[in-house]
């Protein structure tokens, strides 16, 4: 059933688990998704880019993932997500669309200017009951990074400002940076724990996210989830199981020209990652 992504993430708060926010870019992913959810009796966010909007169109993603999850999985507690939306422009678009759950992505922006500019969408979005998640810090993109050694100290979430922000903006989720990194950037050797404590005390029990964590194991995602982490997001461990499945599907021997067996085999291997990373936050059995 579609569920408000507020609703899943206090649960996960209140019960010491995380949820996964899952990205789709299309029906294989997106069945995929669901599949791996309903196995596990597990509650999920399936996320959308902007990408994936102008790529599959934003009306017909949107209802591809609700209709899945209402006719095939409507005991299990899945919420519809915007990820990192970078202008009001598409919040509003989102919003006329039918999404009741978006990320406003201004960490790129001076303290200042990311407050007004989220406070702006909060106010637009709780007008019409979207829940609004919000980012401070930087989670580095490969294109930022590069191959050279990050400031780390530039990049992550303040404490003192995660709280402040938090008041000023009126926002429902806050994303954090920790030494976590998006796709394949180098992540800090260490992400730093206390930091993520301190942030957790301060911000008043708001679900915190975690942005990067495809590559993360059940040791560290242990450790997150007990410092205040409600979600993780994962997007390149999908990418990759896909694309994967395809290359080597299409290496045998005897090569199917049948485009649905291909995309089925891609679509197993999804869902064997995304029942994997149910296990490590936790989720299973929490529908």
């Amino acid at each position: 059933m579609i569920t408000s992504v507020k609703e899943i993430l206090t649960k996960a708060k209140e019960g010491g688990y995380a949820v996964g926010a899952f990205n789709t870019v299309n029906l294989e992913t997106t069945r995929a998704i669901v599949d791996a959810a309903k196995k596990m009796h597990s509650p999920v966010i399936i996320q959308i880019t902007e990408k994936t909007m102008e790529y599959a169109g934003g009306r017909l993603i949107y209802h591809l993932v609700k209709n899945d999850v209402e006719f095939y999985a409507p005991e299990i507690p899945v919420g519809i997500h915007l990820d990192h939306g970078k202008s009001f422009e598409i919040i509003q678009h989102c919003a006329e669309i039918g999404l009741t759950s978006v990320m406003y992505d201004g960490s790129r922006k001076k303290y200042e200017d990311n407050v007004e500019a989220t406070k702006k969408v909060v106010d637009f979005c709780h007008e019409k009951g979207i829940d609004v998640q919000g980012e401070l810090g930087s989670v580095p993109y490969l294109g930022e990074a590069g191959s050279r050694e990050i400031n780390w100290e530039k990049y992550m979430t303040d404490p003192n400002e995660a709280e402040r922000f938090v008041k000023e903006t009126g926002i429902d989720a806050l994303a954090v940076a920790i030494g976590n990194a998006h796709g394949f950037v180098r992540e800090r050797s260490e992400p730093d724990f206390e930091r993520l404590s301190k942030i957790n005390e301060l911000c008043g029990g708001i679900p915190l996210i975690l942005h990067g964590a495809s590559d993360w194991e059940n040791g560290k995602v242990a450790e997150v989830i007990k410092r205040g982490i409600s979600c993780l997001n994962v997007d390149t461990a999908i990418r990759m199981a896909f694309v994967d499945r395809i290359i080597n599907s299409a290496k045998k021997e005897e090569v199917s020209f049948d485009i649905r067996k291909l995309l089925e085999e891609a679509r197993e291997a999804v869902e064997e990652v995304v029942k994997q990373k149910i296990k490590y936050f936790g989720s299973e059995d929490k529908a």
